[in-house]
């Protein structure tokens, strides 16, 4: 199952009490705020769930897989999560208990 911006939106709203416009326009606030932290290279961290940065990746040679063909994949910077440990520990708990 896939959770969507929408699916968020509806949930925070009924748990706010918010309208369902105001609570998409915090969460758009909140990714355009991550996003523009990122552009600036700047790291965005929130305990007990993960954080957001940057990694740099290196150039390399690659393969198309339809044509076979060589081609090339200059250096480029990727966004990258990394959950927290709290995180993580409670996902292993609830699928370790339900097991």
């Amino acid at each position: 199952m896939t959770v969507t911006k929408a699916d968020i939106v509806d949930v925070v709203s009924h748990a706010t009490g918010l309208t369902k416009v105001d609570t998409e326009a915090v969460i758009d606030g909140f990714l355009a705020t991550i996003t523009d932290s990122l552009q600036r290279g700047e790291r965005v961290e929130f305990r007990g769930f993960g954080s957001f940065s940057l990694k740099v990746r290196k150039p390399k040679k690659a393969r198309n897989p339809g044509t076979g063909e060589e081609i090339y994949l200059p250096e480029r910077i990727v966004p990258v999560f990394k959950p927290s440990k709290i995180l993580k520990d409670s996902i292993n708990q609830k699928y370790n208990t339900n097991s």
